[in-house]
């Protein structure tokens, strides 16, 4: 009888380290599907990265997290107009799914002069930004990721380190939003915190160092190691 306690405890604690072997964070807060009665749902995923598709957590949630989701604006904070947009189901508040023209969120970013988001002095959304959150919307805003789109190989500052500021950093860094003193609108200014150390503590989330980017996922290992070997090549304007 002892000796089959023992075994099933023995069991019993194999089991227990298993599962917690398999606990994994997710890429980004998955909180249910589609919010606000919109529609959308999915879920986040390690599936291939398909060009002709828009990713919510790759594409359209960085460029959100860093244009309107910061302090002073649509964070969890301030929530200025009582605006939140720091999770998936909060941005569904103000999506449509399958149906850009009619979204709120859409409808706010391509706006012009005084009444566009983000708001001046703030930089506005590049055409490439808007063209990306309207086709995530048009394709059922779904909250979905992929795996693959990277590539170490490349890691030249137009090809690779810009679009990554671009997309992560530049909203809550440029010189009219200058979070930390920190602009990385331009290259000298991504150079100057790639010679400090400020990048690479930031993006791996050392100790010491403000995890970055805020409210989106951290970058993948893959977009990590681009910012890693351009700073070994001595950080190029190429």
């Amino acid at each position: 009888m002892k000796k089959a306690i023992y075994a099933y405890t023995a069991l019993l604690a194999v089991l227990l380290i298993f599962l917690n072997a398999c606990r994994h964070e997710a890429l980004f807060p998955v909180d249910g599907g589609g919010g606000g009665g919109t529609g959308g749902g999915g879920t986040v995923s390690g599936n291939p990265c398909s060009p002709d598709t828009a990713y919510f957590v790759n594409d359209v949630m960085p460029i959100i997290a860093s244009n309107c989701a910061m302090s002073g604006c649509h964070d969890n904070v301030t929530h200025a107009d009582g605006v939140r947009l720091t999770t998936y189901t909060q941005v569904m508040n103000y999506v449509i799914a399958g149906n850009a023209a009619n979204s709120k969120l859409y409808k706010e970013i391509i706006k012009t002069g005084s009444e566009r988001m983000p708001p001046a002095p703030m930089p506005a959304l590049t055409t490439s930004q808007k063209t990306v959150i309207q086709k995530w919307i048009n394709q059922g805003a779904k909250n979905n990721s992929c795996a693959g789109r990277c590539d170490t190989a490349v890691f030249t500052y137009s090809g690779a380190i810009k679009p990554l500021m671009d997309n992560k950093c530049t909203g809550c860094h440029n010189p009219s939003n200058l979070g930390g003193s920190v602009d990385v609108s331009t290259y000298n200014g991504v150079k100057t915190i790639a010679i400090n150390g400020k990048l690479i503590g930031s993006i791996t989330h050392q100790p010491g160092f403000s995890p970055m980017p805020k409210n989106a996922a951290k970058m993948s290992d893959c977009e990590i190691t681009q910012v890693q070997k351009w700073i070994a090549a001595g950080t190029p304007n190429n």
